[in-house]
């Protein structure tokens, strides 16, 4: 009931029915959508993605962070000024791969200002809460991070490449009616929200918005994977298992009233006895024969070559490079950790990771590539 002692419309239409009036909770209109099995699945994609998210985001602000167990609900398009009362930054990204859908990451400002503070060398205790356009920068950087690592940890989840567009950012403030675009589209939105810890800066929460149809179907895939795969797999196993069928050569008659086909062939002469010795292949073995012969390398050891280490490699169109500005980021094909790849005059010959020697970079060498691997490159 109202405060002013008058019905509301909902309850005059439960007295017209004679029944009572309940008003509807947020987990009654969750249940409505998503069951509690639903509800369990959606919370575990995005309690696996972020995991990976935490340890990217610890990485780049050199602080602990945490991420918790998330929390479903669903917000309707009327409630999004309850649910989001305070200023926010939101960064959208889209799937490019792997799954036709996009999502929404929304932190606080305040938060947001801590991160930035944190990115560009300060502590984190005095931040800028005007978040300029270096701010912004720093805190798109950190969340495409995060997202990166979470759409890792998607496809090992659902088993195949996801790809995302790189990220969105922009301010969002409903009461001000700012940055609410995305979210007015749909009429109804699934909140995943987690608890974020960074430190002893920030204890907020970090919440991801995803369309209603576009968490149900993340579901469906999770709790109904695709067999294509694993058809394709077993029809391979089934092939290599079975017997090789062999065909039966066709006999073919011979025509009536025609010569047989076969005739007798003039004898051949004898061929002269051929010498055969099976063939001698010098050993790579260190022996006396080798001590005896000239060391050639000495002769190139004076010869300069280029040395070059690869962090990775990228495609981009034309437009796409005619597109680039400072601050620009171009994501590689290498995943954080992973080895680089060291080249001795454009040839590869072995891995290593990046390391810092005093103000230089400089590159450990972990592992050494086959002399077979190397001629074959070469070659």
């Amino acid at each position: 009931m109202v405060s002013n002692e008058m019905l509301s419309q909902d309850e005059i239409d439960a007295l017209l029915k004679g029944t009572s009036y309940e008003p509807e909770t947020a987990d009654s209109a969750l249940n409505e959508y998503l069951d509690e099995m639903e509800q369990d699945a959606i919370g575990e994609i995005g309690n696996i993605s972020f995991g990976s998210s935490a340890t990217a985001l610890s990485t780049l602000l050199n602080q602990k962070v945490e991420i918790t167990t998330p929390t479903v609900s669903i917000v309707s398009k009327k409630d999004l000024s309850d649910e989001f009362p305070h200023p926010y930054v939101a960064i959208e990204v889209t799937y490019t791969e792997g799954f036709t859908g996009s999502n929404m990451l929304v932190i606080q400002q305040s938060d947001a200002a801590i991160i930035a503070d944190l990115m560009i060398g300060g502590d984190g205790r005095n931040p800028d809460p005007g978040l300029g356009e270096i701010q912004l920068s720093a805190v798109q950087e950190a969340m495409n991070q995060m997202m990166g690592s979470a759409a890792t940890s998607m496809s090992t989840v659902f088993n195949k490449r996801v790809d995302i567009s790189p990220p969105r950012l922009e301010l969002l403030d409903v009461k001000e009616g700012e940055g609410t675009e995305s979210l007015e589209q749909e009429d109804l939105i699934i909140k995943v929200s987690f608890q974020l810890k960074v430190g002893d800066l920030i204890d907020s929460n970090i919440m991801q918005l995803l369309p209603v149809k576009f968490a149900k179907a993340l579901i469906d895939e999770l709790m109904n994977p695709k067999q294509e795969a694993a058809a394709a797999e077993a029809q391979v196993l089934e092939q290599k298992n079975d017997p090789p069928a062999y065909e039966e050569k066709a006999h073919f008659s011979e025509p009536m009233n025609q010569e047989p086909a076969y005739r007798e062939e003039p004898p051949r002469k004898a061929q002269p006895p051929v010498d055969v010795k099976p063939a001698e292949f010098v050993s790579f073995e260190h022996n006396e024969y080798h001590a005896k012969e000239p060391n050639n390398l000495d002769m190139l050891m004076d010869i300069p070559l280029q040395v070059t280490v690869e962090l990775g490699r990228t495609k981009r169109s034309v437009k796409e490079i005619l597109e680039l500005s400072a601050g620009s980021i171009i994501e590689l094909d290498k995943l954080a950790g992973e080895p680089v790849d060291i080249l001795i005059n454009r040839k590869i010959v072995a891995k290593g990771e990046v390391v810092v020697i005093d103000e230089n970079f400089g590159v450990r060498v972990t592992d050494i590539i086959s002399q077979r691997d190397r001629l074959t490159k070469i070659k």
